[in-house]
């Protein structure tokens, strides 16, 4: 490659992120700093830092740069929080909220998913992060509640059991909608209870579980 790797987050940093509106200096400063190349198969890597997303096996997705920056700045993360993150993945928003966040717990359903993630951050030295494979819908009742959430899958509506686990003056984002389109929605938990707004339009696999799609 013509570019180093350094090269190609920044200008996927310029190019994909601030171009179209990100101005969260804490999320592009762990954009720059977390090598997306990582968490794809080698072959892909040539495609890594690409304004789209990519398989990363058993059909689940790496998700398009921006996407996942949008829903990052979204929750407004300040760094001493404790993230929930449903839907793994690669790893790759994993390791991103674990420069953002203080303590990161993170659901997959795949293990062999799970396994790989574990493997990756490990190797990167993210420490901060506890990963389990499981129903993410159901949450992780045990560590809530949580000052954010983070749903990197599709569900057709927002989980109850998310709701009941997010701390008062938290912030749950999650795309809403059929298996073909969805709106990303955030919800926050306020001392008066409940409110949400929709921040447009995404595709994203399904949330399969007990509060997702069967």
């Amino acid at each position: 490659m013509s570019r180093s790797w350094d090269e190609w987050r920044e200008k996927m940093v310029k190019g994909q992120l601030i171009a179209r509106g990100i101005t969260d200096s804490r999320v592009l400063a762990a954009f720059r700093k977390i090598p997306r190349h990582r968490f794809v198969e080698p072959r892909l890597a040539a495609h890594a830092y690409e304004d789209h997303p990519l398989e990363i096996g058993f059909g689940q997705t790496i998700s398009q740069p921006f996407m996942v920056a949008y829903m990052l700045q979204a929750l407004g993360l300040v760094g001493g929080e404790r993230v929930l993150e449903v839907g793994t993945g690669s790893g790759y928003e994993t390791a991103l909220l674990a420069s953002l966040a203080q303590e990161i717990f993170s659901c997959e359903r795949i293990p062999e998913l799970a396994a790989s993630a574990e493997k990756i951050l490990k190797e990167l030295g993210i420490a901060n992060v506890s990963l389990r494979v499981g129903d993410g819908s159901r949450g992780w009742p045990e560590e809530a509640p949580f000052d954010a959430i983070i749903v990197s899958c599709a569900a057709p509506q927002v989980p109850q059991t998310l709701m009941d686990e997010l701390s008062v003056g938290g912030r749950l984002g999650i795309p809403i909608g059929d298996a073909s389109a969805q709106d990303f929605v955030l919800v926050e938990r306020t001392a008066q209870g409940l409110k949400s707004k929709q921040l447009g339009g995404c595709v994203f696999v399904p949330l399969v579980g007990e509060a997702g799609f069967r």
